[in-house]
C-alpha cells in the first residue's frame, strides 16, 4: 500500500542517522529487512535507498568490511534495475564504493560478473555500465598489474569498441581514452591507435552525440598517443580536428533552406565547436610552437571569432594556457586577446579575467625573448581595448565581472608605463570610487588605486593624487565618500611603509574623530590599533600625543552609546599594545625589516626621479647647444666669409660633438655606477622577511620592477641602495662638471679662431 511504502521510504531515508546511533543492531535488524523490500520496491525508495548508502560510506559510519558483507551485494543487484534513473543512481553509488574496496574483493565480487554482464547477448543498459566499470576498475591497478589489465579488461573494451549499438561504442571510445596511460607502448601503437582511428573515421557517419564525445576527448587523445604517430597519421588527426573546428559554420547567413528543421543540428554542431576550443591547448602541444602559425593559427582566429558565444567563451578560457605554450611567438595572437577584450558577450570577457594579469605578463613580454619592442608594439592596441572593457562592464548589471576586473588591472604596473596609467586609469578609479555604488567595486577601485600610486614614478602626480585622496574622499561631503577614505588609508598601511602613511594621512583620519556622522567616527575607532600599530617611536611621539588627545576626547565627549562602547574596547586592545621603536626589536623583526624595505624603496624611487631629471636637463641643454652652433653656423654661411670659414665652422661642429659624445659618456658611467651599486642581491635575512607579505601585490623582492624597467632596466635588491644611489648622484655631478668645462674651452677656442680669422680679411 502506499502507506507502507511511505513508511519504508522514511526508514531508509533515516538508515544513516540509525547506524550512527547503533551501527551494529541496524546491520542486523534494518538492513536485512531493506534488502528484502527493495527488489519490488517502487522508484523513489529505490533513489533514497542508493543515495542512503552513499551517505553511509561517505561518512565512514562502519568499517568497509562491513560495508561490504552488508550492502554490497544490494548494490550489484539493483545496477540493472528497469528504470535508467535508478540505474544511473546505484552505478554512481558503486563507483565510489570500488574506490574503498580492497583489490581482491574487487576480482570476486566485480570483475568476474563484469565480464559475463559485457557480452553482446546482454542488453544495452548492461554493456553501458559494464562499460563505465571498467574504467573505474583499471585505476585501482597499480603498475606491476598491467599485464592484469591487459588480460582482463582490454579484450573486452575491444570488443565493446565494436558493438552494434552506438552509445556501448562511445562508453568503450571513452574508456579507452581515459585509461590509455595504463597500457604499454606496443598496445597503444598496435591495438589502440588503429582502433581510435577507425572510430573516428566512422564518427561522421554515425549519429551526432558520437561526434559530439569524440570532439570532446580529441585533445587526450592526441596528448596520450604523442609519438607514436607516423606523419600521415599526425597530419589525419590534425585536419580531422580542423574539420571539426568548422562544422555547423557554413550554415550561417541563410545558405541552409530548412533552417528550423535543423536548429538541434546546429546546436549539437556548436557544442562541438565549444569542444574543440576547449582542447585547442592540447592541440598545440600536438603540433608545437614552431608549427603553430602554419598549421593552427587559422584555426584559432575562426574560434576566437567565431559566431557562437560558448565557442568563444571556451577559448577565452584557455588563452593563458596557449599564451604559455607559444612562448616567443606568442606575438602571433595578440590580436585575437584585443578581439577577445572587446567582444559583445561579456561572458567571454569575464572568461579571460581570471588569468589576465599572467596573460598580459606574457603577451607584453613576449615569452621569453622579453623586449622593449614587442612591448611597445602591443600596448597601443591593449590599453584602449582594456578601457573600453571596463567601461562596458561598469555598464552592464554585473557587479562582481566590474569588481573583478578592477581587481586584476592591479597587475597594469609591471605591463606599461606609468604615465599610460596615469591618463588612462588613475582617474577612471577615482571616478568609480566617487560615483559607484556598489561598495566591492568601490573597495576594488580603492585597493588598485592604492598600488598604482604606489608604482608611480613622479612625484608631482604622486602629490596630487594624494591631495585628491585627503580633499574629495577624506573631507568630502558625503559621508560615504569620508567611510571610503578610511578603507583607502588600510590600503595605504598595507601597501606603503609607515613613515609614508603618518606623513601624509595620518593626521587626516585622526580628523574624521570629530566627524558629524556616527558611523564614520566608529570605524575611525576601530582603526586605533592600527594607526599605533605606524608609529615609531621616538620620531613620531606627537603623532602619539595626537592619537591619545583624541581617544580621551571621545572617551568624554562622545554621545552615541555605540561609537563609546568601540572606543572603550579599543582602549583595552591599545594598552596592551607595543610601539615600534626606531632600533630593532627581536618581536617585531619581520615587521621592521618588510617595513624599513618599503620605505628604502619609497626613497630609491624619489632619487631616481631625480636621477631621470638630471638626464633630461642635460639632454635639454645638449640639444639647444646643438640648435645655437647650427643657427650660428647658418647665419655666419650666409655672409661673404673666405674659402677658409667653413674650415673653421667645421672645427666648431667637430668640438660640439665632442662635447655631445662627453655628455653622454658621463650620462653612461652614472648609469653604470648606478647599476653596479644596486644590482647586489639582498642579505637572505631581508628576503626572508619580504616574502612574508603574500597579499601585497609587487611588494617584496622586485616591487620597484616596473620603475627600473622602464628607465634604467636595473633592479634594486640591496639594502646599500641609498647609499650608491648618493654615490652615484655624486660621481654624475663631478662628470658633468668636467663637461661643462669642456664646453666653455670649445667655446672659447672656436671665438679666438674666428676673431683670427676677421682679422686676416682687410689683408686679404
Amino acid at each position: 500500500s502506499s502507506g507502507q511504502d511511505i513508511q519504508g521510504t522514511s526508514v531508509v531515508a533515516n538508515l544513516p542517522v540509525l547506524i550512527r546511533q547503533n551501527p551494529s543492531e541496524s546491520l542486523r535488524r534494518v538492513v536485512p529487512k531493506i534488502r528484502e523490500v527493495l527488489h519490488v520496491a517502487g522508484i523513489e525508495m529505490q533513489l533514497t535507498a542508493a543515495y542512503s548508502f552513499l551517505t553511509i560510506l561517505q561518512e565512514e559510519s562502519v568499517p568497509v568490511h562491513s560495508y561490504c558483507l552488508s550492502f554490497l551485494q544490494i548494490i550489484l543487484q539493483n545496477l540493472e534495475h528497469r528504470d535508467i534513473g535508478v540505474s544511473n543512481a546505484w552505478l554512481d553509488t558503486l563507483l565510489a564504493v570500488i574506490d574503498v574496496l580492497p583489490k581482491e574483493t574487487i576480482r570476486h565480487e566485480i570483475l568476474n560478473p563484469l565480464v559475463s554482464k559485457a557480452q553482446l547477448s546482454q542488453t544495452l543498459q548492461s554493456r553501458l555500465t559494464s562499460c563505465k566499470i571498467l574504467g573505474k576498475l583499471a585505476n585501482k591497478f597499480e603498475a606491476h598489474m598491467t599485464e592484469l589489465t591487459k588480460a582482463a579488461i582490454l579484450p573486452e573494451l575491444i570488443e565493446l569498441a565494436r558493438d552494434e549499438g552506438s552509445s556501448v561504442r562511445l562508453s568503450a571510445f571513452e574508456t579507452l581514452v581515459n585509461l590509455l596511460s595504463m597500457f604499454d607502448h606496443d598496445d597503444r601503437s598496435q591495438i589502440v591507435l588503429p582502433l581510435v582511428k577507425s572510430f573516428c573515421e566512422k564518427s561522421f557517419k554515425a549519429d551526432e552525440s558520437v561526434l559530439t564525445s569524440l570532439s570532446l576527448h580529441l585533445g587526450k587523445l592526441c596528448h596520450g598517443l604523442q609519438g607514436l604517430f607516423t606523419q600521415e597519421q599526425h597530419m589525419w588527426f590534425l585536419e580531422f580536428y580542423k574539420k571539426l573546428c568548422r562544422l555547423g559554420l557554413h550554415q550561417e547567413n541563410g545558405h541552409n533552406d530548412n533552417q528550423i528543421e535543423n536548429i538541434e543540428l546546429e546546436k549539437k554542431y556548436s557544442t562541438m565547436r565549444k569542444n574543440c576550443a576547449y582542447n585547442f591547448p592540447a592541440m598545440v602541444v600536438f603540433v608545437g610552437a614552431k608549427n603553430f602559425h602554419i598549421e593552427l593559427y587559422a584555426t584559432f582566429f575562426c574560434l576566437c571569432h567565431d559566431p557562437d558565444v560558448p565557442v568563444r567563451y571556451s577559448i577565452a578560457l584557455g588563452f593563458c594556457e596557449v599564451c604559455k605554450l607559444l612562448g616567443s611567438n606568442v606575438y602571433l595572437i595578440h590580436k585575437e586577446l584585443v578581439a577577445l577584450l572587446q567582444d559583445d558577450s561579456l561572458e567571454v570577457v569575464d572568461a579571460l579575467l581570471d588569468h589576465l594579469p599572467e596573460t598580459l605578463e606574457l603577451m607584453t613580454s613576449g615569452g621569453d625573448n622579453s623586449g622593449l619592442d614587442n612591448k611597445l608594439m602591443i600596448v597601443p592596441d591593449l590599453v584602449p581595448a582594456l578601457t573600453s572593457a571596463e567601461q562596458r562592464v561598469a555598464n552592464s548589471l554585473k557587479w562582481r565581472s566590474h569588481e573583478k576586473i578592477l581587481q586584476k588591472f592591479s597587475c597594469l604596473p609591471h605591463i606599461i608605463s606609468s604615465d599610460q596609467i596615469y591618463y588612462r586609469f588613475l582617474h577612471r578609479m577615482f571616478t568609480i570610487i566617487l560615483n559607484n555604488n556598489v561598495l566591492p567595486v568601490q573597495k576594488a577601485a580603492s585597493r588598485t588605486l592604492c598600488i598604482f600610486l604606489r608604482y608611480n614614478r613622479k612625484q608631482e602626480q604622486r602629490h596630487e593624487i594624494i591631495q585628491k585622496l585627503v580633499e574629495q574622499l577624506g573631507q568630502g561631503k558625503s559621508y560615504w565618500n569620508r567611510q571610503r577614505f578610511l578603507d583607502t588609508c588600510e590600503y595605504i598601511m598595507e601597501f606603503f611603509s609607515k613613515s609614508f602613511f603618518c606623513k601624509y594621512f595620518y593626521l587626516s583620519v585622526l580628523e574624521l574623530t570629530s566627524d558629524p556622522v556616527a558611523n564614520v567616527r566608529m570605524k575611525v575607532c576601530y582603526m586605533f590599533p592600527k594607526l599605533k600599530s605606524t608609529l615609531k617611536l621616538p620620531a613620531d611621539k606627537h603623532l602619539l600625543q595626537q592619537l591619545e588627545l583624541c581617544v580621551r576626547k571621545l572617551l568624554c565627549q562622545e554621545k552615541d552609546k555605540d561609537v563609546l562602547a568601540v572606543v572603550k574596547r579599543t582602549v583595552l586592545e591599545l594598552d596592551r599594545m607595543e610601539l615600534t621603536m626606531d632600533t630593532f626589536q627581536k618581536r617585531f623583526f619581520e615587521k621592521d625589516l618588510l617595513d624599513q624595505e618599503k620605505e628604502r624603496e619609497e626613497h630609491l624611487l624619489l632619487e631616481m626621479e631625480q636621477i631621470e631629471k638630471e638626464k633630461q636637463q642635460s639632454e635639454a641643454r645638449s640639444n639647444n647647444e646643438k640648435s645655437y652652433e647650427r643657427k650660428r653656423r647658418d647665419s655666419k654661411t650666409g655672409s661673404a666669409l673666405p674659402k677658409s670659414l667653413p674650415t673653421v665652422i667645421s672645427g666648431s661642429s667637430s668640438g660640439t660633438q665632442t662635447v655631445s659624445r662627453e655628455s653622454k659618456k658621463s650620462k653612461l658611467i652614472r648609469s653604470q655606477s648606478f647599476s653596479s651599486q644596486a644590482i647586489h642581491p639582498k642579505h637572505s635575512t631581508l628576503e626572508k622577511g619580504t616574502s612574508k607579505s603574500s597579499s601585497v601585490i609587487g611588494v617584496g623582492k622586485n616591487v620597484l620592477l616596473p620603475f627600473v624597467e622602464d628607465s634604467l632596466k636595473v633592479r634594486t635588491s640591496s639594502a646599500s641602495a641609498s647609499a650608491s644611489f648618493s654615490n652615484a648622484a655624486t660621481t654624475s655631478s663631478r662628470g658633468q662638471g668636467g663637461t661643462c668645462d669642456q664646453k666653455t674651452n670649445g667655446s672659447k677656442e672656436g671665438q679666438s679662431r674666428k676673431l683670427s680669422l676677421k682679422n686676416r680679411k682687410p689683408k686679404s
